[in-house]
């Protein structure tokens, strides 16, 4: 090989090395895992949520039209000259002599307060706005912290997975070499790989459901290069209050003041009936008042001139839009009732089901998880020593599985149940 093909050959070498380990980093740096606790999950969410940063437009787009409520009208002024004059054979005459001109001013006086029930419309359409903006953020934090304590329960329960896993595959080899060699049967060796075979798949549906939930919090978080892995103290379901110890009227009292989608159902109430006055207001007629000069086209020369001008109300007396402002009246107090009812009955059924895990909870006892997990340890090793059958360990491991999982579901529902009553409360009281 001559000395520019190996120069050749070396750079395209050298390239490829370095594409390789560009594309591996890339790829490491888009699996990239990042440990998260609740707290600055909810500060990139409140920071980057486009959803919330888009909605938080709406609120200063109606605080601006509160602005352009309170405006008055324009005045208006008109000018009149004379094109051309044929006596004198001259165009645009418009001299103290010979010439014509006129000048008039009008303003537009809005009557019967229509300007300030304008402004009292702006006003509460803003409070609709953000009551709206915060009913967003209430649903959105919900889903937050409802997959973020789904995602880290299912991922203990992955662990759980994993550690029986590792167990198999390392007795799933000693059996393998042990069957080749005519110690084992057949039969005891392809049933331990059978439930090697199961805890994978049982394993691969759960990190599905994990991808799930990992997707709706990178779109929360506004992060799709991040695995999020969240993180929890040891004692976060030990230090949250019972529920039961907080009375069911206080909690309902309670979201009567924060639900903001109660407050905008009242808000619309409101706007309705400030329309409804308005409307009936819109029935009176505004004013127009102005002035003029007329330089020669009058009786008189330099004539001035004081302008009134107003409809006669004999036609149009805005009677339709009254009446359909007095209907929508009376179909938001129905409205408001139905969300009033609602929102009491959302929070006495999240109330129950709080009771409920409570009293679950409160019947485990918390070493058994721990306990559990050195006994797993200990059967393997006897199963390793033939001190207990191979039936005696896939019972065990199908036994811990099970326990495991049902442990992890439990303190799921629980702080599952716990977000759906603050969320039913309108402010977290529980778990702050």
């Amino acid at each position: 090989m001559s000395s520019k093909d190996f120069n050749v050959a070396s750079l395209f070498r050298i390239l490829t090395c370095c594409l390789l380990l560009l594309a591996a980093g890339i790829s490491a740096k888009a699996q990239d895992t990042l440990h998260i606790t609740l707290e600055d999950a909810e500060k990139q969410f409140l920071d980057r949520n486009l959803q919330l940063l888009a909605e938080k437009y709406n609120v200063s787009i109606a605080k601006a039209q509160i602005i352009q409520a309170r405006l008055y009208n324009n005045p208006n002024l008109t000018l009149s000259g004379n094109l051309y004059n044929p006596d004198r054979k001259k165009f645009f005459d418009i001299s103290n002599q010979t010439g014509q001109y006129e000048i008039g001013i009008q303003q537009l006086i809005s009557l019967a307060g229509k300007r300030n029930k304008q402004v009292q419309l702006a006003r509460t359409n803003a409070a609709m706005a953000e009551n709206a903006f915060f009913d967003l953020l209430r649903t959105l934090r919900f889903t937050l912290r409802s997959n973020f304590y789904q995602a880290y329960y299912l991922q203990s329960s992955i662990k759980a997975y994993e550690a029986q896993i590792a167990s198999l595959e390392k007795m799933d080899a000693t059996y393998k070499d042990l069957q080749q060699k005519g110690l084992v049967t057949l039969k005891d060796a392809v049933r331990l790989r059978s439930l090697l075979y199961s805890l994978r798949a049982e394993r691969t549906n759960m990190l599905n459901q994990v991808n799930d939930l990992e997707a709706e919090l990178q779109l929360l978080l506004q992060n799709n290069h991040s695995w999020f892995a969240p993180d929890m103290p040891d004692n976060a379901i030990a230090g949250i209050p019972e529920v039961r110890q907080t009375s069911l009227q206080s909690l309902v009292d309670s979201a009567y003041a924060n639900r903001q989608d109660l407050m905008l159902a009242q808000n619309n109430l409101q706007y309705n009936q400030q329309n409804y006055s308005l409307q009936k207001a819109m029935a009176v007629p505004d004013l127009t008042l102005g002035a003029s000069f007329d330089k020669r086209g009058s009786f008189v020369n330099n004539a001035s001139f004081l302008n009134l001008g107003i409809d006669l109300p004999f036609f149009n007396r805005n009677q339709g839009n009254i009446k359909a402002a007095k209907f929508s009246v009376d179909q938001t107090k129905l409205l408001v009732q139905q969300q009033t009812q609602a929102v009491e009955n959302e929070v006495q059924t999240a109330y129950v089901k709080a009771i409920n895990t409570d009293k679950m909870l409160e019947s485990v006892d918390p070493a058994f998880r721990g306990q559990f997990e050195q006994l797993l340890h200990s059967i393997t090793d006897n199963f390793m020593k033939k001190n207990i059958s191979l039936l005696e360990l896939t019972d065990f491991y199908d036994s811990y599985k099970e326990n495991i999982l049902q442990l992890n579901q439990l303190q799921n529902d629980r702080m599952q149940a716990i977000e759906t009553l603050n969320f039913a409360i309108g402010k977290t009281l529980f778990n702050k």
